[in-house]
């Protein structure tokens, strides 16, 4: 009784602690909120600034900038982070066997799934845009975003779920394959590498919503003047949607595609629920994740964690800059 009761006294204790330092850090920005607000001359509009954007900084250099530099420093040491083994660990990473199964992995992942999705939107975006209702039929596919993907992976694994062929079947992907006269479909989470294209489906099903939103603004921006023209001069169906529509919403298509390039290179969440990196299903982010947290060796995941950073960091600077090049010509 005592062991309990001083456990609930150490976690009130904790529990008070976190309060002050919250209590604290709001105390000390209403203060400076009020410094701020009384000042006047010259200072009123660089205070003001720093007022702003200071907890801001502050925040993301806590949060993103020191995590960085020190997961960098960890990547150059080894499994425990006592002893400095230069580059080693990026070279295990590159040369090994193993893992140069999960970067090819990961590849596929790139460059698969973000394709479909966005291609699958645009299709449906065509497609939706023509019918009466539009608005229940793009909610109704826009619905898996605001799904986990970890929910969707749950969901999926029931849809892949395997049985004996005489007991009854509760995966719909089994029950189709015996409907249409496959009488002993396989194990889909164990078939390789059938098995990895079939968890890059739940990716392309949840983020294909996000792509036809997108997209379908993308097109009804497009100026009417620009099509009636088009057609006045010929232009019909797939011509039209060649030669008019694509290059009016090539920027649209290219932010689309990289957005889901990235979301896809940190994919993790389907991999770990559904398989756990298993049967030659593991990827980048996973991996990462078993190398620090399962095998505990601190340096390789971090070195992983690096090449994950790097390969992310270029999709999202391109992305960037073409929603700037799409801002300055609107």
């Amino acid at each position: 009784m005592s062991l309990a009761a001083g456990a609930w006294g150490d976690a009130m204790v904790k529990f008070g602690n976190g309060l002050g330092a919250i209590a604290g850090f709001v105390g000390i920005l209403l203060l400076v909120f009020l410094v701020a607000g009384r000042a006047s001359g010259r200072i009123a509009r660089p205070l003001a600034v720093l007022v702003l954007l200071g907890p801001a900084l502050v925040l993301l250099l806590l949060g993103l900038v020191a995590p960085l530099v020190r997961t960098v420093y960890l990547s150059l040491y080894s499994d425990d982070s006592g002893r400095f083994v230069g580059g080693e660990n990026f070279g295990w990473a590159l040369t090994t066997g193993s893992v140069r199964e999960v970067l090819v992995n990961t590849l596929l992942w790139l460059v698969i799934a973000p394709l479909a999705a966005t291609g699958l939107g645009l299709v449906l975006a065509l497609l939706v845009d023509r019918m009466r209702g539009q608005a229940v039929y793009k909610s109704l596919i826009f619905m898996p975003m605001a799904i986990s993907l970890v929910g969707a992976s749950i969901i999926f694994k029931f849809v892949y779920e395997s049985r004996d062929p005489s007991q009854r079947q509760i995966g719909l992907l089994s029950q189709l394959a015996i409907w249409l006269g496959w009488h002993d479909p396989p194990n889909w989470m164990l078939a390789q590498p059938l098995n990895t294209f079939l968890l890059m489906a739940v990716m392309v099903w949840v983020q294909t919503g996000f792509a036809m939103v997108v997209l379908s603004a993308a097109i009804k921006a497009i100026p009417d003047e620009v099509t009636e023209a088009a057609r006045l001069d010929g232009a019909q169906g797939l011509r039209l949607f060649r030669h008019i529509t694509v290059p009016m919403i090539r920027t649209t298509v290219v932010v689309v595609l990289t957005t889901v390039m990235i979301t896809t290179l940190k994919a993790f969440d389907i991999v770990r629920t559904m398989t756990g990196g298993n049967f030659g299903t593991q990827v980048l982010a996973n991996e990462m994740y078993s190398q620090s947290f399962v095998q505990f060796n601190t340096g390789r995941g971090s070195a992983l964690a690096v090449i994950l950073f790097l390969a992310v960091l270029p999709l999202v600077a391109y992305n960037i800059l073409q929603l700037r090049k799409e801002r300055a010509v609107r």
